[in-house]
Order: structure tokens, then C-alpha cells, then sequence
């Protein structure tokens, strides 16, 4: 038997900073250069290795990939078969070209994907995530490679909730937003129809320590369940909390209130999923 011949990537090397092939990543710390750009354009970028092969797996079609040439071997697995271009600079020009200092030397852009439809990713989900407010990307990245390794189905975002796409929520993600079905409402209690349509459970975390131990809730191993949460110290507004099903706390020891946004939501996808 033949084995199977892997398609080899075509390397183009690129000298000129100034070139226009590179003006997807150009200055990205200018976060007022680069919302105007990234939404002009629907794209995105995924920073680092592992950011960069996620998106190469993911639905999110590639535009390009941008590597320090002393990186290109380590990265050669991952592009086998990429139908985009694969431009290969000096170290010094790639810091040029970003204007910071991208210690692992890759870097990838891909296309945005249209707006998702809420009702289309709870549709065949069992276990959901809705967030109100959230609009640190760095917590909203967490919360996302948390959200994908503890079988959260999808996340339905407020409209205060940060971008999730922005450069720094997939770093932080590990890529793997880039594989969380999402989709943004348009105001909250949009949220209740949808999933109460769908025959979810809502339940909404807080702090109370009336509220119930999320260990204790009953789930039905087919039950449909959607955690909700709030931002980092306000946590979930009043109108949210009372249109849900239930609540439920995470129990903590004496001289502890509250838990990072993030890390709370991890403990309730996992404490959720076990029955979900």
C-alpha cells in the first residue's frame, strides 16, 4: 500500500516590513487601530503555536500565518494541507511588523464567521453558559478553554460582554474559543425565551449563602441546564437572577466571598457536566 503524500505548505519570505501581505498583523497593540481593522475586514488573530493550530482546525477559515523563520520546522505537523499562505520573516522584522516583543514567533489570522444564531447553538446542546457583562477578555478567555474541556456546549453572551475573538480572550483560551459554538444577544432576557423554548434549566451562580451548594442540585441525566453568570464584583444582575429556574453558590470557607469570574465557572461547568 502507497502511503498517503502530505501536501508541503508554501513558504514566501517577506523582508519589507512595509509589505501589504502583512498588514493583517500590523501594530497590534493600537487597540483603536485594530478594532477598526478587524471589524472593517472580519478577521482575527490567534497568537502563539497553540492558538495557531487551533484555528488551523477550526471552522474559522485561515487568512494567513505569520512565523519567525527560526520557528518554521516546529510548526510544519500543523500546516500540512493549509490552503493559506504561510509568510516566514526574521525575528527582528516580525517585532517590527507587530510592535511587540511575540516571544514565540507565530501568529495567525483568520476570517470571522457571520453572527451566530442563539436559538441554532442551544438547539442540540446540553449543557450552556449565558454571561452578563463580561468584558474582561483575559477572564472571558479562561472562562472559554474551560467552557470547551468541560463539555459546555455552547455560550450565549449580553451585550456588555467583551469580544471573545479579541486577540488577547484567544491567547489566554489556548485557541480553544475558536471551537466553543457562541453567539451574542441582543439584550438578556432574549436568553429565557430561547433556552425556555428549548426545555433548559436555568441557573443563576451567586454568592448567597442562602442559595443552594451546586454539588446538591438535582440534575436529570437529560436535563438540559444553562449556568448563568456575571461580571468580575458585580456578579449577576437582580433581573437576571430572578428570571432563572433556580440559583445556586459554590460553597467556600470563612474569610472568602467571592471567586475570579473564571474560576467559578469552571467549578460549575464541572459540577454541571457531571450529570448534564
Amino acid at each position: 500500500m502507497t502511503a498517503a503524500v502530505r501536501a508541503v505548505p508554501e513558504l514566501i519570505r517577506i523582508t519589507d516590513p512595509a509589505d501589504e501581505r502583512l498588514a493583517d498583523y500590523a501594530a497590534l497593540t493600537d487597540a483603536a487601530l485594530r478594532k477598526r481593522y478587524e471589524h472593517q475586514h472580519g478577521v482575527l488573530i490567534a497568537e502563539g503555536p497553540n492558538p495557531v493550530r487551533a484555528l488551523i482546525t477550526s471552522a474559522y477559515p485561515t487568512r494567513s500565518l505569520l512565523i519567525a523563520q527560526e520557528q518554521v520546522a516546529a510548526m510544519m505537523p500543523a500546516l500540512a494541507d493549509l490552503d493559506a499562505p504561510v509568510f516566514v520573516v526574521t525575528r527582528d522584522l516580525l517585532y517590527e511588523v507587530v510592535r511587540f516583543k511575540l516571544h514565540q514567533g507565530v501568529i495567525g489570522c483568520g476570517q470571522r464567521l457571520p453572527p451566530g444564531d442563539p436559538a441554532r447553538v442551544v438547539r442540540s446542546a446540553r449543557l450552556v453558559a449565558v454571561l452578563e457583562g463580561l468584558n474582561d477578555h483575559e477572564n472571558l478567555g479562561v472562562l472559554f478553554r474551560a467552557a470547551r474541556a468541560l463539555g459546555v456546549d455552547g455560550v450565549l453572551l449580553s451585550p456588555g460582554c467583551a469580544d471573545p475573538l479579541y486577540r488577547r480572550s484567544i491567547r489566554v483560551s489556548m485557541g480553544h474559543v475558536l471551537h466553543v459554538p457562541h453567539a451574542r444577544l441582543d439584550e438578556l432576557p432574549d436568553a429565557f425565551s430561547i433556552l425556555g423554548d428549548a426545555g433548559f434549566t436555568t441557573v443563576a451562580m451567586t454568592p448567597d449563602p442562602t442559595a443552594p451548594d451546586i454539588r446538591n442540585l438535582a440534575v436529570g441525566d437529560t436535563e438540559r441546564v444553562a449556568v448563568l453568570l456575571g461580571a468580575e464584583g458585580s456578579g449577576l444582575t437582580e433581573s437576571a437572577v430572578s428570571g432563572a429556574d433556580g440559583r445556586a453558590r459554590i460553597p467556600m470557607h470563612d474569610g472568602v466571598d467571592s471567586l475570579n469570574v473564571a474560576v467559578a465557572a469552571a467549578i460549575a461547568f464541572h459540577a454541571l457536566a457531571r450529570s448534564a
